[in-house]
């Protein structure tokens, strides 16, 4: 289980996680020019992930119009490139979540059924956005797979947000 709620209109803390391209990693939380949405699904093992991704992918373009997309899962490199060969997703794909940012994220951690789903623990899925100070204004954290943010609810509730400066709630 979660170890406490993340912390709206606060700092997400810099995360930093390796790309699948093998360029580097990309750093979230950090203060940039642009809004990021930072996805968390669970890995390669989640057939509910890939349709969810692939919704992603298809409307990237209206997103990135918007913020920044930055997509990952504790999968290992080799897990998180097999995906990223077979769907061809777009966005920045990154791998290696660790526990201790699972955690950080107020995320709720699974264990695997069985060798066959994955080796390793994973994080089931959250989505944030995230305010170019590095503050966090919106997340949706789910115990399961079934449970995620409709996107293009989402695409438009975050444009209306960004372009009426709106604050963050559930602050109280």
């Amino acid at each position: 289980m979660s170890d406490s709620k993340p912390r709206i209109n606060q700092p997400i803390g810099q995360l930093s996680f390796p790309t699948t391209a093998g360029a580097g990693t990309l750093t979230v939380g950090q203060p940039k020019d642009r809004w990021t949405l930072l996805v968390v699904y669970r890995g390669k093992h989640c057939p509910r992930c890939k349709r969810y991704l692939n919704k992603l992918n298809d409307a990237l373009a209206d997103w990135t119009a918007v913020m920044d997309v930055v997509v990952v899962s504790a999968d290992t490199q080799e897990q998180a490139t097999a995906d990223l060969q077979e769907f061809g997703w777009d966005f920045d794909l990154c791998h290696g979540l660790t526990e201790p940012q699972m955690r950080s994220l107020g995320l709720y951690v699974s264990e695997p059924l069985s060798d066959a789903e994955t080796t390793h623990l994973f994080a089931e899925p959250g989505t944030f956005a995230i305010r170019p100070d590095g503050t966090l204004m919106l997340t949706d954290i789910s115990n399961g797979p079934a449970a995620r943010p409709d996107l293009e609810e989402l695409l438009d509730g975050m444009k209306f947000n960004i372009d009426n400066n709106r604050p963050a709630r559930g602050t109280v």
